[in-house]
C-alpha cells in the first residue's frame, strides 16, 4: 500500500517538473516539443522539418519559417516553456523553472 502511494507521488512529482522544464527548439526531440503546451503532433513536425534547414536563429525566424507560429501563438509557447537559443521570446511571462 505505502509503495503504491509513494509511487503515486514519486510520477506526480516528475510530470510537474516537466511541465515547468524549459526546451529549447534548436536541440529538443519531438517528445519534448510535444510536452509544450501548445505544440500538437503537425507543428512539431514541421519545426523539425525546417530545423533540418538550418536551426532558427531567434523567435522572429522561427515565425517567418513555420506557419502557424505568429507573434501571439509564440508569446503563450514561450510561456509554456518553449525557447530559442535558450531565450524566452520578448514580451513573455517569465516561466518559472522549478
Amino acid at each position: 500500500m505505502y509503495k503504491k502511494l509513494l509511487l503515486a507521488l514519486a510520477t506526480l512529482a516528475a510530470s510537474m517538473t516537466l511541465a515547468w522544464a524549459q526546451v529549447d527548439v534548436n536541440k529538443a526531440d519531438a517528445a519534448a516539443l510535444d510536452a509544450i503546451r501548445g505544440l500538437g503532433p503537425a507543428k512539431t513536425k514541421a519545426i523539425l522539418e525546417e530545423r533540418k534547414k538550418g536551426e532558427f536563429k531567434d523567435w522572429g525566424d522561427l515565425e517567418q519559417r513555420v506557419k502557424g507560429i505568429g507573434q501571439k501563438n509564440a508569446l503563450k509557447l514561450s510561456e509554456a516553456g518553449l525557447q530559442v537559443n535558450g531565450k524566452s521570446k520578448d514580451g513573455a511571462p517569465a516561466k518559472s523553472s522549478k
